[in-house]
Parts: structure tokens; sequence; C-alpha cells
């Protein structure tokens, strides 16, 4: 893959100016490239810091990058110039979508907020993510993920189940921000569709989470007063936050069985000679189950080891019980994809997250160098500011790009 091919997804003709760092804003891009939108990376000389996030086969790219950076254009322009911001604010009326996630004082500073950059195309849809709302006392506090699982109930829902507050193993919360941000801009790009009135679209990445961690653990504390059952704290979804919830044991492996219904336990605990199965009163129904998690979770552990995992995939396939085997990260990475990039070689391709049947997205360009498509977009868009053949050789552009 070394260009773009026709063009397809059902963002095509979408054009997205992206000011974002390191994964949350460059995954939501991501998943809007994936479906068909043209989007213009905006780096600092030198790259994002994704392109150095662990080992990669070139300087430039990380095995994050790689994907992470597909189908884009990058171009990079020195925002902390006055050169550069002109470049930007030039590009804006060509866009349709402009994504960012530096702190509001900067893009205050940088002239690059909404509300300047809509007098530049009114119909703008300007995305911005920061950690906290904007109408907040902490607005301006700098944000990771790491700060955000602390903040959103995380670390309290780890430590519910292994009794120590901890994070989750990934990044929870950039990942979950970075696919809110891309559903919110195809809802904004719908809105000004119907009536063609651009708007302001404010992800805050406490609220996000914290209303995602919530969906079910708000549980008995959502009504009015709280509903608390089995001496349990009223927040919290109580078969989620079993200890017991793991995969099983079996002979040979591991496998995660997920008796959902009061008749898969049933048919499990018969099928293992538990008399009177049928009859117990933990799982006579769907309430029940929930109650007695912990209780039912143990006792299908205990019964793990009497099969192998495939003899327990058969024996739940045919009763209709959820089970599979336990993937491992390695193995998910093993069944990639290979593909072939023009400077790096082969990579392995992580999938897009949705499948379109009458606009297919997927890969149209591989990750970009840094800088790749700066005299291309500006010759695209800005011919008065590049090079007839589209070499960066006048003096504002190489200022711009921080090579002067």
């Amino acid at each position: 893959m070394t260009g773009e091919t026709d063009r397809t997804g059902p963002l095509s003709g979408v054009r997205i100016l992206d000011l974002t760092r390191v994964v949350m804003g460059p995954l939501a891009t991501q998943v809007l490239a994936d479906q068909g939108a043209d989007v213009i990376l905006v780096e600092a000389p030198g790259g994002d810091t994704n392109r150095v996030m662990g080992p990669g086969p070139h300087p430039e790219l990380s095995g994050i990058a790689l994907n992470l950076l597909r189908n884009k254009r990058s171009i990079d322009i020195d925002l902390k110039s006055e050169e550069g911001r002109e470049i930007i604010r030039a590009l804006v009326p060509e866009c349709d979508v402009v994504v960012a996630t530096m702190r509001p004082q900067v893009l205050r500073r940088l002239g690059l907020d909404y509300e300047s950059l809509k007098l530049l195309k009114p119909d703008l849809v300007y995305c911005q993510a920061q950690g906290f709302p904007l109408d907040s006392a902490r607005a301006e506090e700098p944000a990771y993920d790491d700060i955000i699982q602390a903040a959103s109930g995380v670390a309290d829902m780890v430590e519910r189940v292994t009794g120590e507050p901890s994070l989750l193993p990934t990044i929870f919360a950039d990942k979950v921000c970075g696919l809110v941000m891309a559903q919110a801009i195809v809802a904004a790009l719908f809105h000004r569709e119907r009536t063609g009135h651009g708007q302001h679209v404010e992800v805050p990445m406490q609220q996000a989470t914290a209303a995602f961690m919530l969906a079910e653990h708000g549980s008995g504390a959502i009504p009015e007063p709280p509903i608390a059952e089995g001496g349990r704290p009223a927040a919290g979804y109580p078969r989620v936050l079993s200890p017991e919830r793991r995969p099983h044991p079996t002979k040979d492996g591991l496998v995660h069985l997920f008796p959902y219904l009061p008749k898969h336990y049933a048919r499990l605990f018969a099928a293992a000679g538990v008399e009177g199965a049928e009859h117990d009163e933990r799982y006579v129904d769907q309430r029940a189950t929930l109650v007695n998690s912990d209780s039912l979770y143990r006792e299908v552990r205990k019964y793990g080891p009497t099969r192998t995992t495939e003899e327990w995939l058969e024996f739940c396939r045919a009763e209709g019980i959820p089970a599979t085997k336990v993937a491992t990260l390695q193995g998910l990475v093993d069944e990639l994809e290979l593909t072939q990039h023009p400077t790096v070689g082969r990579y392995r391709l992580v999938p897009q997250m949705a499948n379109f049947s009458r606009t297919p997205g997927g890969l149209r360009r591989d990750a970009p160098m840094i800088g790749e498509h700066t005299d291309e977009v500006l010759a695209e868009f800005l011919p008065q500011q590049a090079h007839p053949a589209g070499v960066g050789d006048v003096e504002p552009m190489q200022t711009a790009r921080g090579l002067a």
C-alpha cells in the first residue's frame, strides 16, 4: 500500500484537521480515517509522542504508530511560530472538522480555539477534548489516562474486586474517550448535513469515562433513595464486581464459561452430576443469579478441571452456553493480516472497528513519516505558499515547518 486508492468509506469527502496528540485523539481520527475521511495530521517538528511509544521498525514509526497513524496525511507545522499558525488558519476553511486535545488556555493563546476558528468557517465542526469540563474549576488541569482512570471510579472498582486500588492495565480512558470523540464528530456532521450549522463539541475525559463506568455500575445508587442488596454498596454491579469472575482452569488449559441465564446454570451443573440442579434457588431467575454471582462462579470453577478445554467448548456449543478459549495478546497479534509499508516493510494490520456493506473502509494510506505530506497538502490547498513542483522552498513555509 503506497498511497490513496479509490475513495471509499462512509466518510469519503469529509476533511479533518487533526491537532491531537498521543493516543486518545489520534485513535478518534484513525477511526474516522478508516471510514474514509481525509485526515490531515498536524505534527510539530520531530513528530508526535506515539511515534516513539515502544519499539518499532523505524525511529519515526513505533508499532503503535503504524496503525494509529494509518490513512492520514502528515504535515509538520511549528504552531509556536506565527507563520505556522497562519498556515493552520488558511487550512481551516478547507476542512469540515478540526479536532484538538490541547489544554484550553493553549488553544486560546495560539488562536486555535473554536471561537477564533469559526470566524474562518462558520459551519465548522470543532471537537475539543480535555481532562475536565470547560465550565469546571479543573478545566485547565493536565490529564492523562492514569489521572482520568483514578478520577472516574476505575481504581475504586478494581479495589472492590482485588482489595487493592489499582488501574486497569490498558489506557482505558484514552480509548473510551477516543471512541466518544469519533461518534460525537459524526453526530455533529449529521446535524450540519441537515441544518447547515456547525458547532463546538466538547468531550471532557472525566465526564465521558464516568458516564461509561456508570452505565452498569450506577446500579442501585441511581434511584433516589438508593437501593442496596445483599449487604453490598448501592453503587456497583455485583456480577461484574465478583472476584470469582475470571477464566476457569480445565484439564489442559483455560476456558471462560459464562452461564448467563438460569437455564445455563441448571444444564451445566446437571451435566457435572449435581443432584437437584434444576431446583437450585440461586438461579431460579435472573435476579437470583446476579445476587449469587460469587457462589455460582465458585461452583462453576470447581467443575472446570473435569473436562478439557475443547470438551467444555463442545458441551457449551451444544447447550447454547456462552464460552470461549482464552486468547493471549500475542495470539491476537499473530492472527492479524500482514501488509507492506513502503518504508519499513511488513507489519500487522489492526482491523478497523466496524464493517460497512455499501461503503467499505480500510487501508488507503500507510502510516506517514513525519511531515511526509506537507508539500502535497500545501500545494493542494494553499498553492500560493508552495513551490509549483511541490518542493517546500518558499521561506514562509520553511519557517512554519521549523526548517529555517
